[in-house]
């Protein structure tokens, strides 16, 4: 019974914390402007099914995405035998479901070739990060806590595997030990461990139960480290895949404070929608973006697929597309802290534009579309740096002198160019 609270307690406390900070992260999403992402279900559907459940977009880079999908279908479905160890751990019975017969051993075995797939990757992806260094893990932006992150969930994955495999391994041994007792499971990896196995059965019942309650709490530590982890795309790339922006990827959306200011010059009789707050022309601070910008914000995994593909990094300009979605995140989560303190966020002197992303950034980016298209999970940085140009152009009348005088021209020359009109078909008389 001593066990079986303790487990209740943990478990309790566990989904209760993992809750509380669930809460605040909806609400930092909040923080947000409304957009309505309700249209066309099935489409949003199919997309999420297709991007998030099968990593299409992840096969443009195959050996990350074999590795990837070892450990993303092993640590899925190994956790689909949490459901037996919770039983085990409340009810205090050992193996609850071995009820199954044959299909229970098919489980076991499935588990443990995913647990060993979910090993390897992890390793080489270790190797990949710390060893080969491969180019897109490095960036100004890439300090010494996301490495650091990054680093500590390989390593919690290999650990917890590795529990799971010693857990199944000290209680085959102890069944091979019992006389005239049925095998329950079937152990295709573990049974590799044996030899490093004590042949004392009191030995093999501590093991056993301390990789069982490894197993287990270490399941629970991960999953309340996912909310101040790049890995909380885990949860939020379904999400956000699902809400993703079906309209072409070069189509921008129009302001709808602009929208309105037209509308009243056009219609004297036209009343702009009340708002609680003045209406701002593009973004200066997190609560000018979106929800689904900050969603975005939270499910980047800082793989750095966008800042590979773009042109602007590529030639040495300041621009990262990941840095922006990571400068972002990082201000949303200082604005919650605020609000957790005050109540409610009020203007503190700071801004995500020229605090965190610079003009330099934001006006060394060509709109390509090549980060959008990159990212494995449908996140858009563009929207987030277009709407900062337009604050910086149309409340702060601030831009480089190559595109006001391109603005000039336009306004004389109804073209970009500097030539009149009259002049343009001058090229063909030569």
């Amino acid at each position: 019974m001593i066990s079986q609270l303790l487990f209740a307690i943990i478990f309790i406390l566990a989904i209760v914390l993992f809750t509380f900070n669930a809460k605040k992260i909806i609400r930092n999403i909040k923080l947000g402007r409304p957009t309505d992402r309700s249209d066309n279900p099935a489409l949003r559907l199919k997309k999420m099914l297709k991007v998030a459940f099968g990593q299409s977009k992840m096969t443009k880079r195959p050996t990350a995405f074999v590795l990837h999908l070892f450990v993303y279908l092993g640590f899925v479905i190994i956790n689909i035998e949490m459901l037996e160890i919770m039983i085990d751990g409340l009810a205090g019975t050992h193996r609850v479901f071995a009820g199954l017969g044959s299909f229970y051993n098919f489980l076991i075995a499935s588990f443990e070739w995913l647990a060993l797939g979910v090993l390897v990757g992890c390793i080489l992806f270790l190797i990949r990060r710390n060893i080969i260094h491969v180019k897109r893990f490095l960036g100004v932006e890439m300090t010494n806590w996301p490495k650091t992150d990054a680093n500590l969930i390989l390593i919690t994955e290999i650990l917890l595997m590795t529990a799971f495999l010693f857990m199944n391994a000290a209680d085959h041994k102890i069944q091979l030990q019992v006389q005239n007792e049925a095998i329950i499971g079937s152990f295709p990896i573990s049974s590799w461990l044996l030899p490093l196995l004590p042949a004392n059965t009191d030995s093999l019942h501590f093991i056993e139960r301390f990789s069982w309650w490894f197993h287990i709490i270490g399941v629970l530590a991960f999953l309340n480290y996912l909310p101040y982890s790049k890995h909380l795309h885990i949860i939020l790339a379904f999400p956000n895949t699902y809400f993703s922006n079906l309209k072409p990827k070069g189509q921008f959306t129009n302001m709808d404070t602009v929208t309105h200011e037209v509308k009243a010059m056009l219609d004297p009789s036209y009343t702009p929608p009340a708002t609680e707050q003045p209406m701002r022309f593009g973004v200066k601070d997190v609560p000018d973006l979106t929800w689904k910008n900050l969603l975005e914000a939270y499910t980047c995994t800082e793989c750095g697929r966008c800042t590979a593909v773009c042109p602007a990094n590529i030639t040495g300009k300041l621009l990262s597309p990941r840095k922006i979605m990571m400068d972002t995140r990082d201000r949303m989560v200082e604005i919650g802290e605020q609000v957790d303190k005050k109540g409610s966020f009020s203007e503190d002197g700071k801004a995500l534009l020229d605090d965190y992303i610079t003009r330099e950034e934001i006006w060394a980016c060509t709109s390509c579309n090549a980060c959008v298209e990159a990212c494995p999970v449908n996140i858009n940085p563009l929207e987030i740096i277009i709407d900062l140009r337009r604050y910086a152009i149309m409340e702060e009348s601030q831009a480089p002198s190559s595109i006001n005088a391109m603005f000039g021209n336009i306004e004389n020359n109804s073209a970009p160019w500097k030539y009149a009109q009259a002049d343009r078909a001058n090229w063909n008389n030569g």
